[in-house]
C-alpha cells in the first residue's frame, strides 16, 4: 500500500496549501527515521545489508545485479558522509562519531590503492568506484571522474574545521590533512582539463575545450561538467581557508588562485536561454539535475542569493530550476499536474537508463534547493524579484513585478509562501511514490511511479534526510562563498602549455584487409571509443606508427585494438600506460599483447 492520503491529494488539481504541509509533515516523521537506519544499514562493517564491506566504506546499494551496484563509489561516499558529519557537528545526532572515524580510515586507504587511472601520484584518485573490500575495481567504467575527490576534501574538511573548534589540531594535522591534501592538490592539478577558459571583465572572451575533464557524475558523458567544477570550486576555496588556519600557507595561496580560476569558469555553463547548460557533451540539451544537485551541495547561507556560486536563491538558480522541472512533463506521472506544483523529475530528459525514469533522490533535490531559498530570504528578511527569476516566481503568484520585497510587506508573505507549498509538492511526489515499508531504490518508473533500478540506494536516503534538514531550518556550516567576485581576467592551463608530440609504434602481423587502431583515456585518443580510435599507418608495417599531439606532464592510459570484417578485438589487460613530459616529443615502442 503507498500513501493513500497522498495519492488522493495529488490527484486533485487545486491542493490546500494546509492539507499538502500537514500530510508532508506526516510522511517525512514517519520516513526520516526509516532512511537514516537504512542509510547506516548500507555502511561496513557492521551495517545489516553490507555484509562484507570494510569499516566505514559505503555501499551504494545492496543490489548485486540488474544492476550490480555493490561497489563503494567516491562521490556517493563523499556525499553520504557529508550528511553525516554535519548530522554529528550540527548536534543532530552525536551517535555518528565512530562511523566518522571508519570513514577516514577507510579513505585514507582507498586513496593509496593503485586502480586503472593510476596510482595516488598518477592519477588513481579520479577513479570512481572501488570494490568493498578496498580493492581496485578492474573492470572497464567511464574513468577518470573528477568531482570525487573535491566531494571528499569537502566532508573532511567539515570534520577538520568542526575539530579544530574542539582543539583538537593534533589530529587535524596529523590524519586529516595528509587526506585531504592529496585530494586538494588533485584538484587543483587537474580541475580544468579544458585547457584554458579567459575572462575580460567578467565575460567569458576564450575558452579551448579541446581538453575535457572526464566523465561527469552520471559517468556516461565525457564532458565539462557543472556539478564537477562547482565543488572543485568549494574544495579548493575551503580548503585554502583551512591551509592557511593550520599555518600552511604556502599551499594555501596555490588553492586560492586555482579556486578563483575555477569561479571564472564556472560562470561558462549559465547561457542565454535562461538555464545552466549543465554539461557540454553526449548531444543533450543540458538541462540536467547536475544543477540542482550544484546548488544544494554548495549552499552557503552566508552568502544569501549570490548568482556566481549559483546559489540556491539565486535568480539564476531559481530560473534554472523552473526549467528543469518542466523538462519532466514527458513523464506520464506527471500528466496533468498544474504549472505550480510539483513534478517527479529525473536527471535530464534525454534519459535511457532502465528506460529514462524520475529518481527519488533528484525530485528530493529540487525540495531541498527551495527550502535552503526559504531559510535565506527569512534569514534576510527580503526576497528580490530579478528579470532573470521573474519566471520562476510568477509560475507561482501570476503578476509578480520585478523588484526588493521585505518581509513586512504582503507580497512576500505571498511568495515564501507560495515556494513552501511549491517545495512541499515535491516531498509529496516522492511520498506518493514511496512503498509502505519506506525503502528508497534509485528509481520510480516513468509510467506508473512503481520503484525500479537498484533497492535501498544510499545516495536516496541521504538526500531525504538532507532535504528533510533543509525543511526544518538546518544551517549547514558555511564554507566561504559570501563576498567572492569573478576577477576581472583569468586564465588556466594546468600550468603547462602547448602539447607533446606522442609518436605510437607497434608491432603488429595482421591479415589483409585488417587494422590497428589506438584509443586511450584523453580526449585526444577518442575516450576509449572503438569507434573514434585512432588508425595508425601501416606504412613500415608489421610496425604501425601514429603520432598525437597530447598535453603534457599528464598519466595516460592506452591499449591498441584490431578492427576486421566490423569485428573489434582489443589487446589483453592490463592497459597500457605513460606519463608525457612536460614538453618536447615521446615515443612508445610497443608489440601487440
Amino acid at each position: 500500500m503507498r500513501w493513500s492520503i497522498l495519492s488522493a491529494l495529488l490527484s486533485i488539481v487545486a491542493v490546500s496549501v494546509r492539507g499538502q504541509s500537514s500530510t508532508v509533515d506526516a510522511f517525512l516523521a514517519a520516513e526520516s527515521p526509516i532512511a537514516k537506519a537504512n542509510l547506516l544499514a548500507n555502511i561496513g562493517p557492521s551495517g545489516s545489508k553490507s555484509q562484507g564491506a570494510k569499516a566505514g566504506i559505503v555501499i551504494a546499494s545492496p543490489s548485486k545485479s540488474n544492476p550490480d551496484y555493490l561497489y563503494t563509489w567516491t562521490r556517493d561516499s563523499a556525499l553520504v558522509f557529508q550528511t553525516i558529519i554535519e548530522q554529528y557537528t550540527l548536534g543532530l545526532d552525536t551517535s555518528l562519531r565512530s562511523q566518522i572515524d571508519n570513514f577516514v580510515t577507510s579513505q585514507k586507504i582507498i586513496q593509496q590503492v593503485s586502480n586503472p587511472s593510476g596510482t595516488v601520484s598518477s592519477g588513481g584518485l579520479g577513479e570512481p568506484k572501488f570494490n568493498i573490500d578496498e580493492t581496485a575495481f578492474t573492470g572497464s567504467w567511464g574513468r577518470p571522474q573528477r568531482d570525487g575527490p573535491a566531494l571528499r576534501a569537502n566532508a573532511l574538511i567539515t570534520w577538520a574545521n568542526f575539530l579544530l573548534t574542539q582543539s583538537n589540531s593534533s589530529y587535524v594535522t596529523g590524519t586529516l590533512w595528509p587526506i585531504i591534501k592529496l585530494d586538494l592538490d588533485y584538484v587543483s592539478s587537474n580541475w580544468n582539463q579544458t585547457g584554458y577558459i579567459l575572462f575580460k571583465n567578467n565575460l567569458v572572451f576564450s575558452v579551448n575545450h579541446s581538453r575535457k575533464p572526464r566523465f561527469d557524475l552520471w559517468e556516461e558523458v565525457n564532458s565539462s561538467s557543472f556539478f564537477t567544477t562547482a565543488v572543485q570550486h568549494r574544495a579548493l576555496r575551503q580548503g585554502a581557508a583551512l591551509a592557511t588556519a593550520i599555518g600552511q600557507t604556502g599551499v594555501a595561496s596555490g588553492y586560492t588562485t586555482q579556486a578563483a580560476n575555477t569561479l571564472c569558469f564556472l560562470q561558462s555553463y549559465w547561457n542565454s536561454a535562461g538555464y545552466t547548460t549543465a554539461n557540454t557533451g553526449g548531444g543533450r540539451s543540458g538541462k540536467d539535475a547536475n544543477t540542482i544537485l550544484t546548488s544544494i551541495h554548495t549552499f552557503d547561507a552566508a552568502a544569501g542569493c549570490d548568482s556566481i556560486t549559483f546559489q540556491p536563491c539565486s535568480d539564476r538558480a531559481l530560473a534554472n530550476l523552473l526549467v528543469y522541472v518542466n523538462a519532466f512533463r514527458i513523464y506520464t506521472i506527471n500528466n496533468g499536474i498544474a504549472a505550480n506544483q510539483g513534478l517527479a523529475t529525473g536527471r535530464y530528459p534525454e534519459d535511457s537508463y532502465f528506460g529514462g525514469n524520475p529518481w527519488y533522490l533528484t525530485t528530493l533535490a529540487v525540495a531541498e534547493q527551495l527550502y535552503d531559498a526559504l531559510i535565506v530570504w527569512k534569514q534576510q528578511g527580503s526576497l528580490t524579484v530579478t528579470a532573470v527569476s521573474q519566471p520562476f516566481f510568477t509560475n507561482l503568484s501570476p503578476g509578480v513585478t520585478i523588484g526588493t520585497y521585505s518581509s513586512s510587506t504582503s507580497t512576500f508573505t505571498t511568495l515564501v509562501t507560495a515556494v513552501k507549498d511549491y517545495a512541499d509538492s515535491f516531498v509529496a511526489v516522492v511520498a506518493k511514490y514511496t512503498p509502505s515499508n519506506g525503502a528508497l531504490s534509485e528509481q520510480y518508473t516513468r509510467s506508473n511511479g512503481s520503484p525500479t533500478s537498484a533497492s535501498d540506494l544510499t545516495w536516496s536516503y541521504a538526500a531525504l534526510l538532507t532535504a528533510f534538514g533543509a525543511r526544518n531550518g538546518v544551517v549547514p556550516i558555511s564554507w566561504g562563498a559570501s563576498g567572492l567576485t569573478v576577477p576581472a581576467t583569468c586564465q588556466r592551463n594546468n600550468g603547462a602549455g602547448g602539447t607533446v608530440a606522442v609518436s605510437f609504434n607497434v608491432q603488429a602481423t595482421t591479415v589483409w584487409g585488417e587494422n590497428i587502431y589506438v584509443t586511450g583515456s584523453v580526449n585526444e585518443l577518442a575516450n576509449w571509443s572503438t569507434d573514434n580510435a585512432l588508425l595508425l599507418s601501416a606504412d613500415s608495417y608489421p610496425t604501425w606508427k601514429i603520432t598525437v599531439n597530447l598535453p603534457p606532464s599528464t598519466s595516460i592510459q592506452y591499449k591498441y585494438i584490431r578492427k576486421f570484417n566490423g569485428a573489434v578485438t582489443w589487446e589483453s589487460d592490463p592497459n597500457r600506460q605513460f606519463t608525457t613530459p612536460s614538453s618536447g616529443s615521446y615515443n612508445l615502442n610497443d608489440s601487440w599483447k
